[in-house]
């Protein structure tokens, strides 16, 4: 039943460092969901760095080394506890967009270059969920977070990527230790409008 898939995903913060599948499956996941995500005007600037074993501990020693600059000294301890279930994590997913892409496609369609940042955004949010729901499909425990801002010019330098990736967001993924909490639900009604 359609629900019943969407109800797997879940942001699942307690993670193992096992996974049910092999990399090679993880990689063949995310390729799959890189190659169909949607695009607006097909620009497919979305770009995506999988981190396994010593790389994905790296990137989470880079998030904490910035947490402890900039995190005030009574709020320091919970943002380092909420860190540690990603960082005991199997790996982490990096989405970013291509800033080269979005400056070609604002100069080709000038016309909607105002919102064309907006629409890369959200295709590129379709493929991250395209991702998280096919792992919880196979019963891989993930939730999207949002440290870019204090460590992309160390990831930048670190893993040797392109300067125009700008990151978007991480996915720390892995085995589901403990399970999501109860998740609660705003009335509908208020949340949607049929109209015929």
């Amino acid at each position: 039943m359609l629900n019943d898939v969407l109800a797997l995903r879940r942001s699942i913060y307690a993670l193992g460092n096992q996974l049910p599948i092999s990399d090679d499956e993880v990689i063949k996941i995310v390729s799959q969901c890189v190659l169909h995500a949607p695009s607006a005007f097909n620009a497919q600037s979305s770009r995506v760095v999988i981190l396994l074993a010593k790389k994905h501990k790296k990137f989470w020693s880079t998030v904490v080394t910035a947490l402890e600059k900039v995190t005030p000294p009574e709020k320091i301890a919970s943002a380092l506890k909420r860190v540690e279930g990603f960082v005991a994590a199997y790996g982490t997913i990096l989405f970013f967009e291509d800033e080269d892409i979005l400056a070609k496609m604002q100069k080709q369609y000038a016309l909607y270059a105002d919102a064309m940042e907006n629409w890369l955004q959200q295709g590129n949010a379709i493929l991250s969920y395209m991702v998280w729901q096919c792992l919880a499909e196979k019963n891989i425990g993930a939730s999207l977070q949002h440290y870019g801002n204090l460590v992309e010019k160390a990831v930048i330098s670190e893993f040797n990527l392109p300067k125009s990736w700008r990151i978007v967001a991480q996915m720390p993924f892995g085995n589901i230790v403990a399970p999501a909490a109860e998740k609660t639900f705003l009335p509908l009604e208020d949340r949607m409008i049929v109209i015929k």
